[in-house]
């Protein structure tokens, strides 16, 4: 049998007890590079293009670019031409995605694109070009919605928009008082910036106006459910009638049924407002109805 003498022994161990040392401070020098290395990353990529839904506790389904970003729509729009320019800009910055959505929930006919004045494109929902809000700064945040009373979170669910814009007929300018004059009136538009008007002689919940499907031609009801409306907007004014010599839904607001002027061929026309009889003054018989209107009269 072959002797190995103690101190012999003693540095084989200290020998080994290093090599040990080394092979785990190696291993774990590997493993800590692997976790950091960006071939695998900690959370999964996002795959998400063009605009998205999100679900908010407050207002419910709303539109996000990509990555979760909130957007907007701007009453000033409602004829579908960017009216943010300038200064506005900084704190509206246009959003604009050539991808198309993936989100599988969105209506997809909805989206489209216009081409500003400046040359630049501009993503749109229902004929809205679409904004962020500036000091929105994380995925989530809407701060913007209600500012200034024109600015509202972008919905694919409004029943009702608002307009903030010239009343123009008969190439004449006329004010909210429909007073000859320039300035822009809030007024009502269908979910795509379609005007609406009340008919003077109504009652609270009473179309007095469509007797069939002549005046109903002409004057067309706004058919809409309840869903939602601009925070500018009280839910609570809104409701739906029941028009029996047509068979057909109407929505009202402030008691005031809804409708369109059948000349108005696109969106943003207002011309209603000079459909009268000869002696009578603009906007006496149909019109707009205004976010600050009055109550309709009781039956």
């Amino acid at each position: 049998m072959i002797k190995v003498k103690t101190k012999n022994k003693n540095l084989m161990l200290i020998y080994l007890k290093r090599n040990l040392l080394a092979i785990v401070c190696i291993a774990m020098v590997f493993t800590a590079c692997k976790k950091n290395s960006s071939d695998e990353p900690t959370t999964p990529p996002n795959n998400n293009k063009g605009i998205q839904l999100a679900t908010d506790a407050k207002f419910g389904s709303v539109l996000t670019d990509k990555d979760g970003k909130t957007l907007y729509f701007f009453a000033n729009d409602a004829a579908g031409i960017s009216t943010c320019t300038g200064g506005c800009e900084i704190a509206w910055p246009l959003y604009y995605s050539a991808d198309a959505s993936t989100d599988l929930k969105l209506n997809k006919a909805e989206v489209g694109e216009i081409t500003r004045t400046d040359g630049r494109k501009q993503s749109t929902y229902r004929g809205y070009p679409l904004y962020y809000f500036a000091s929105d700064t994380k995925a989530g945040d809407i701060k913007g919605d209600g500012s200034g009373g024109i600015w509202f979170v972008a919905k694919p669910d409004y029943s009702l928009m608002l307009a903030n814009a010239q009343l123009f007929g008969n190439n004449t300018n006329y004010t909210s008082t429909y007073a000859v004059g320039t300035g822009n009136t809030i007024y009502l538009t269908d979910n795509k910036g379609r005007t609406l008007y009340a008919f003077a002689p109504d009652k609270n919940g009473v179309n007095t106006y469509t007797k069939g499907a002549t005046q109903e031609g002409i004057w067309p009801v706004y058919e809409s459910e309840v869903l939602n409306v601009p925070s500018a907007i009280a839910k609570a004014d809104v409701g739906v009638i029941t028009v029996a010599t047509i068979n057909k839904k109407q929505l009202t607001y402030k008691g005031w049924p809804l409708y369109y002027w059948v000349s108005d061929v696109k969106r943003g026309d207002n011309n209603g407002i000079t459909i009268k009889p000869a002696n009578a003054a603009v906007g006496s018989v149909w019109p707009v109805l205004q976010l600050n209107a009055t109550v309709a009269p009781a039956p």
